[in-house]
């Protein structure tokens, strides 16, 4: 019989399968990356041909949403695809108004570096931002800050990670933005697209496997919500016979036709 000890240890085993699933849902994968990296090395491509702003941000834009309506018409998540139509078009309008080439990387420069501080300063505060992220997809939600400390420290030291690299690409990236041009800044940018966050998702991954596994919540109030119907099922149920109808009441024995035991005892009051 396994020890409630074992089954402690057990319960806490890395799941290394959960962890790669989980990543891939919450980072989109491969094809994810490939979803945020090629409208802007479209736009610089057609940019360095065209040295014209419009069809350099027309042909981003349509990459990315034809993309977008590939993952509809496959039923795929969108979140990934979506999310990359609004920045690619949101950094196309900028370019566009503003006459500069470079502003259509301004948004998403942006974007990186508020990011990065969000990870470090989450991670600082006991919050980190990747296990905000993450707790929902292994079913954790909050519980690993009160329930399961080994599992906060990996999350802490991960958006460490990720906090880190991704203030390295900012400070790599906004000097070209003020000293460089635009198809400088854009083939950087293309080349720090996928390396930064593969780097930033093998460190966390290489964290959180070896950390205590998720505790599963949902399946924790599943378990409790099916053992609250079971008893109000038994509780609303008549008993059977030979049973007690009240707790802690000793159940009635039947009644046989000439059980002696079942006949009056002899009155001992003196007759008349």
């Amino acid at each position: 019989m396994t020890s409630p000890d074992n089954r402690r240890t057990a319960d806490q085993t890395p799941d290394e399968a959960a962890t790669r699933d989980a990543f891939f849902e919450a980072f989109g994968g491969v094809r994810g990356m490939v979803e945020t990296t090629v409208p802007g090395l479209v736009f610089v491509l057609i940019f360095t041909i065209t040295r014209e702003i419009t069809p350099a941000a027309i042909g981003a834009v349509g990459l990315s949403a034809a993309m977008a309506i590939a993952r509809l018409v496959r039923r795929d998540s969108v979140k990934h695809a979506f999310s990359g139509v609004f920045g690619v078009a949101f950094g196309a309008v900028f370019a566009m108004i503003s006459g500069d080439a470079k502003n259509f990387y301004l948004p998403g420069m942006v974007y990186t570096l508020c990011l990065s501080f969000a990870y470090l300063l989450s991670a600082a505060v006991g919050w980190p931002l990747l296990g905000l992220l993450l707790g929902p997809i292994f079913r954790e939600n909050l519980s690993w800050r009160t329930r399961n400390p080994g599992r906060k420290r990996a999350y802490v030291k991960s958006s460490y990670v990720w906090g880190g690299i991704l203030l390295a690409k900012s400070a790599i990236t906004f000097p070209i933005y003020f000293w460089g041009d635009a198809t400088q800044l854009g083939w950087l940018r293309v080349a720090l697209g996928i390396p930064p966050f593969l780097t930033a998702v093998y460190f966390t991954w290489i964290i959180l496997v070896k950390a205590p596994a998720p505790i599963d919540v949902i399946a924790e109030w599943e378990a409790r919500e099916a053992a609250k119907e079971e008893a109000e099922k038994a509780a609303k149920e008549p008993p059977a016979a030979g049973e007690p109808s009240v707790a802690g009441e000793p159940p009635t024995a039947p009644v046989v036709e000439g059980d002696p035991a079942a006949r009056p005892l002899p009155s001992t009051r003196a007759e008349g």
